[in-house]
């Protein structure tokens, strides 16, 4: 991807805003953030229902309002390993346009920290090199105190993992 294309994908992702609202989590010891708007609610951890077949990713659906909705695991997308429940673990349900329609996804996490104002000044697009996760599944890295929030690309994450799905069948 070109310079002047990373920064117009940059400058889309802030909406041209110089801040935005997240809701900060933890997965295995780093920290992630969704923008506030796109959350609908902050969930214990429910019952899970396995869907054979399914990517590991979202290899299991939760029952959200009487609605049947798919549990992401974020870590499996990013190449971690997966870790067992805690008692902070929860899940995040959000809506995300995903191919022209809004769709409900639970997003299963370590811990929920807190809703936050991140800056732009205080953000930058992933390196082109040196990253251990694919750099088009992050948006933007946010430097906060001694450390970075990382904004992560819902709709490469889902995308690149129904297409993926799609190429199996």
């Amino acid at each position: 991807m070109s310079t002047a294309a990373t920064a117009e994908k940059f400058d889309n992702h802030w909406n041209y805003a110089e801040e935005v609202e997240v809701l900060t989590f933890d997965l295995n010891g780093e920290t992630f953030a969704l923008e506030a708007v796109i959350v609908q609610e902050i969930l214990d951890l429910l019952p899970e229902t396995a869907v054979p077949g399914a990517q590991p990713f979202v290899a299991s659906v939760i029952n959200f309002r009487g609605k049947v909705i798919p549990l992401a695991d974020l870590r499996l997308a990013f190449g971690m390993e997966a870790s067992e429940a805690t008692i902070d673990s929860r899940i995040i349900v959000i809506e995300v346009d995903l191919q022209g329609e809004q769709t409900l996804v639970g997003i299963r996490t370590d811990k929920v920290n807190e809703v936050t104002t991140l800056t732009k000044n205080a953000s930058e697009p992933p390196p082109s090199v040196g990253m251990r996760w694919r750099a088009d599944y992050i948006n933007c890295l946010v430097k906060r105190g001694g450390e970075f929030i990382i904004l992560p690309n819902l709709q490469a994450i889902f995308s690149s993992r129904h297409e993926t799905a799609g190429a199996v069948n």
